[in-house]
């Protein structure tokens, strides 16, 4: 299992109904509006980091209002 936070800027005034499209999304497990130099930190899961990958572009950056992404993967040094 893989599991990365998804860092989003929005248009403005877009941050919360963003994190509340994305939610809905399957292998999101966290979405929320933040303050800051991003708009909504998410985070989400997948069996790989191909299927990770597929995600934030087929569903996470299809979303309406989003105008950038940054994805972190998750590491257990």
């Amino acid at each position: 299992m893989v599991q990365a936070y998804i860092l989003i800027q929005t248009e403005v005034g877009k941050a919360s109904a963003v994190a509340e499209v994305i939610a809905k999304i399957p292998g999101v497990l966290l979405a929320e509006d933040v303050t800051g130099p991003y708009d909504v930190i998410v985070r989400a899961q997948a069996d790989t980091v191909d299927e990770l990958g597929r995600m934030v572009v087929a569903r996470v950056q299809q979303v309406d209002g989003i105008t950038r992404t940054l994805t972190c993967p998750v590491v257990h040094i």
